[in-house]
């Protein structure tokens, strides 16, 4: 039979055992029977208290191919209170157009036997299966986690911009986080059905964890289909208010909000008999005797868990005690102790939810009940790492992760000397510091949403001073061979409080200079201008740099006033062509300095003397000429000063020698 286009048909169709016989062996039939659209059905009869005897079994004929199932059996865990009638579980089906149905083995089958058929599509105009990051509108915890947690106001900028460490300052907590979930809107619950305002209940001490046993021949994208049709039966066919669970999950993970209230409050639900005060449930969509969830399913059950059990301080691996309602494993006032993460079989006589996913449930706790794991710093922005500290100049911006996924964190502490300066919503993993100077503990806590926590530290030095140079830079002329070029040193002293990490010459050259050394030998060019920039970098980044200009002047020996006996020399090695000899002891010649570094140019060989040196009138020490091979061109003495001024620098003559120039640097 096929849907009439347009025709969504009725939400309810009812076809009673009654009016179709018995057969011979006991029990019930209801033949082959065409039908309005289904998706869903149940057994129900009038008596809630009455028990079905034998096995109830169904089959279907599916719209499209108008092929008829095998049997399947249906799936019934007692009564509820508040049931209007006795009832199986439901069954999805998927659309369907005809059914029939039997009780195997049964005897004193209860009054009012029925099939009950749901349409979920008619059971409410039809809504888009929209996913929110949070419900809407946004969902209070009550008690203690009702509002913002908040240590006081600050205000922080949508991004979790900078904030200042000063203690004088205070935050607020972001809200604690709701676990990602398909609203009542989103699913399309039908509102108009259901019964009165929603009832609260003390903070939540345990989550119970079901199955729906409606199968698992669907697809996820029928899971809000399947929850509206589970709407329907428990309300239309069973009598109460709203669906009972708080919480649905299909087999891909997607969680859906169930009974209405708000997923942050305690909702009073009506799905663990005798235990529903106190207490939040989830079923996952499905049948899981002989098949166990996946890794997705066992995660969003975690997360609801630790979620609803957290915000009271409940830890979701431990246990607690409840007093009973009334059912039918616990008395009404017995007190039966539980893990906080249980099965509906630990609280009454059923095979909810299956014997796979109860023996899931162990794991289950692990992951709600566990601290963070795996937290650890990738980077931290604007810091260099030295050692085992971290320098930064006072900005920086630290970037963490963690194993553990973000649905269950709750969220991300930054301490600062163990004073709480910043705290993150679990989803994100970085934020930006202003240090004062000194060297501070860096502290990520990571809280998950069943209260515990997990730390990591870095030790940090705040430095925003640049380093100084103690002296230099400066070039001074020193000895060497004058082979076009002049020998020259360029000094330096630079420190810091926190240490160097490097020096570096960046003009006229640029060389790595290293932290150790004070001193580099180069050369210029005569009569040309060099500037040489040093640039010293501390371990925070922060880079001091001083410049020196000095131009090399050489000198003609010509220039020199001179006593004694001297003779012109030439010879193409000399410094332009020529130079001045002398062979008589006490001979002398006076150059006139107006630079701040003088350097004396001699030629070198077996038969050179010693030559006494003066400066400004004062002996400044003798020099030996003497060399095994004769040498041209040859810086054999330098002085320098502090400062320009005028200087005299005058050679007394002890023996042979060459006198080839000076040379003068400003």
């Amino acid at each position: 039979m096929s849907k009439v286009a347009g025709d969504a048909g009725p939400a309810l169709q009812t076809l009673p055992f009654a009016a179709l016989g018995r057969s011979a062996a006991g029990g019930a039939t209801l033949p082959e029977h065409t039908t309005k659209p289904f998706s869903l059905l149940g057994v129900t009869w009038t008596d809630p208290a009455a028990p079905v005897t034998g096995t109830v079994q169904i089959r279907t004929r599916a719209g499209a191919t108008g092929r008829w199932t095998a049997w399947q059996s249906l799936e019934s865990d007692g009564s509820q209170p508040g049931d209007a009638r006795g009832s199986t579980d439901p069954l999805w089906v998927g659309e369907s157009n005809g059914v029939q149905a039997r009780v195997v083995g049964g005897h004193a089958l209860p009054a009012g036997l029925r099939v009950d058929l749901i349409n979920p599509d008619a059971a409410a105009k039809k809504s888009s299966l929209a996913r929110a990051a949070t419900p809407s509108p946004a969902p209070q915890l009550g008690g203690a986690t009702s509002e913002p947690q908040t240590t006081a106001q600050l205000a922080r900028s949508s991004t979790g911009g900078a904030r200042s460490t000063g203690r004088t300052r205070t935050l607020a907590l972001p809200t604690r986080p709701v676990p990602r979930m398909v609203t009542r809107s989103g699913w399309g619950a039908n509102e108009r059905i259901v019964k009165g305002a929603p009832e609260y209940t003390g903070p939540v001490q345990v989550f119970f964890v079901h199955h729906t046993a409606t199968g698992n021949g669907y697809s996820c994208s029928q899971s809000a289909a399947i929850v509206r049709g589970i709407q329907a039966y428990q309300v239309r066919s069973k009598g109460w208010d709203d669906i009972g669970y708080n919480f649905l999950v299909d087999k891909c993970g997607n969680v859906f909000e169930g009974r209405a209230g708000g997923v942050g409050r305690p909702v009073l639900g009506a799905h663990t008999l005798g235990f529903n005060a106190d207490a939040s449930a989830i079923a996952v969509i499905g049948t899981f005797d002989n098949v166990g969830v996946n890794s997705a399913v066992r995660t969003a059950i975690a997360t609801v868990a630790a979620y609803k059990l957290g915000a009271y301080g409940n830890n979701p691996a431990g246990t607690a005690t409840l007093i009973s309602g009334g059912g039918n494993l616990y008395p009404k006032g017995a007190r039966a102790t539980f893990w906080r993460i249980s099965g509906h079989r630990d609280a009454g006589r059923t095979d909810c939810p299956g014997d796979t996913l109860y023996s899931q449930l162990p794991l289950i706790r692990k992951i709600a009940g566990a601290a963070p794991v795996g937290l650890r710093f990738q980077h931290m922005t604007g810091a260099v790492k030295r050692g085992r500290l971290l320098y930064t100049r006072g900005a920086i911006k630290p970037l963490w992760n963690l194993s553990t996924p973000s649905a269950l964190i709750n969220r991300f502490e930054v301490l600062v000397d163990g004073s709480l300066v910043l705290a993150e919503p679990g989803g994100h993993r970085t934020a930006l510091l202003h240090l004062p100077p000194g060297g501070h503990t860096v502290t990520i806590r990571a809280e998950h949403l069943s209260g515990r926590v997990s730390a990591v530290t870095a030790k940090v030095v705040s430095d925003a001073t640049a380093p100084v140079f103690t002296s230099g830079p400066e070039v001074a002329l020193r000895t060497g061979a004058l082979n076009g070029t002049v020998p020259v040193r360029l000094g330096w002293a630079a420190s810091d409080v926190n240490g160097l990490s490097s020096v570096r010459l960046l003009r006229p050259t640029a060389v790595d200079l290293g932290t150790v050394a004070h001193s580099r030998n180069g050369t210029l060019r005569p009569g040309v201008p060099a500037t040489f920039t040093v640039a010293a970098t501390d371990r925070s980044g922060n880079v001091a740099s001083g410049s020196v200009t000095r131009t090399p002047e050489v000198v003609s020996e010509a220039a020199a006033e001179r006593t004694g006996t001297w003779r012109t020399l030439s010879n193409p090695e000399y410094l332009g062509g020529v130079a001045l000899g002398s062979t008589a002891a006490g001979a002398t010649a006076t150059f006139a300095v107006t630079g701040r570094s003088a350097a004396l140019v001699f030629g070198r060989g077996a038969d050179s003397g010693r030559v006494r040196v003066f400066v400004d009138g004062v002996d400044a020490g003798l020099v030996d000429l003497r060399s095994t091979s004769t040498v041209f061109r040859q810086a054999v003495w330098s002085r320098s000063w502090a400062d320009d001024g005028s200087h005299s620098v005058r050679v007394e003559l002890q023996g042979p020698a060459v006198l080839d120039g000076l040379v003068d640097l400003k």
